[in-house]
């Protein structure tokens, strides 16, 4: 059944909350869309759509709706369920925001960037910790990470503010060092939430990249990550939170370079069944 014509009824009137808190109308498009994103079958989506659509209720949150959507995803024993999780995997690679900037290095890696991270350079004032540094085509990024545990989290002006002096403090002093020439630099704010619109405006006056879950639209986080595909880890269905957090603290933050560095499993005593449905789970993914 075509999901242009299933019979879903109308509830252009319900008000749902978003996760920052925000209210809006509850638009069952925007669902369908993010399940085509991930891959799931049109027959699944029509469902889905079908279920979601008969339960919604004026007030329910949208991780509710996430919830019950991936629930449904589960039941139909379809690997698309695990793309569909993530943004709550990009979520669980807290607590700490070190997971996330080994992450967005694997993110600029896969562009065929050379990437460092975690990395103290020299400004012209004071040194300066860099989140990731990555450099092609005589492009050198100053990337700053901004990781939040809660998706309604924004960031703030303050943080564009800080970024660009700290950026501007390396670059007057690499300009003239003789191993940086030639190269043109470029700063960067990079967050899984999202940037409050003073943000915004400033980061496009002053010339400083700003990539939020969504933001720029077309080419925010989420897009980029589907469109390379350079998954975290924590998207896995075959692993517990507790083997995934130690693959974390041995820097495997995405299932591409845990597919290179399988070794890493045989510390995990996996029965052979779980291995090879893990196997499975990162070859879908991967592909």
């Amino acid at each position: 059944m075509s999901i242009e014509n299933n019979n879903i009824k109308n509830n252009n009137t319900i008000i749902i909350k978003k996760a920052s808190g925000e209210e809006e109308i509850f638009d069952i498009e925007k669902l369908k869309k993010s399940l085509r994103n991930a891959g799931v079958k049109d027959s699944i989506i029509s469902k889905i759509a079908n279920d979601i659509n008969n339960w919604v209720y004026p007030g329910v949150n949208t991780r509710k709706i996430y919830s019950r959507t991936f629930s449904i995803l589960r039941k139909e024993k379809t690997t698309t369920a695990t793309r569909y999780k993530l943004k709550q995997a990009i979520r669980e690679l807290g607590p700490t925001g070190y997971p996330f900037e080994k992450f967005i290095g694997q993110l600029f890696e896969k562009l065929d960037f050379k990437t460092q991270t975690g990395i103290v350079v020299e400004g012209n004032c004071v040194t300066h910790e860099m989140d990731v540094i990555a450099t092609k085509d005589n492009i050198q990024n100053l990337i700053e990470c901004k990781y939040h545990k809660d998706q309604g989290r924004q960031v703030s002006i303050q943080v564009p503010l800080y970024v660009r002096s700290r950026v501007n403090d390396i670059i007057n002093k690499r300009k003239n060092l003789p191993e940086y020439k030639g190269l043109s630099f470029t700063g960067w704010v990079i967050t899984n939430t999202r940037f409050s619109s003073e943000s915004i405006k400033y980061g496009k006056c002053c010339g400083l990249n700003l990539m939020a879950w969504d933001y720029p639209k077309g080419n925010g986080l989420k897009d980029v990550i589907e469109k390379i595909k350079v998954h975290p880890i924590t998207i896995l269905n075959n692993l517990t939170k507790k083997e995934k957090i130690y693959l974390l603290e041995q820097d495997i933050v995405c299932c591409q370079q845990l597919l290179k560095n399988i070794k890493y499993l045989d510390d995990l005593n996996l029965s052979n069944k779980k291995y090879n449905s893990l196997m499975n789970e990162l070859n879908d993914i991967c592909i």
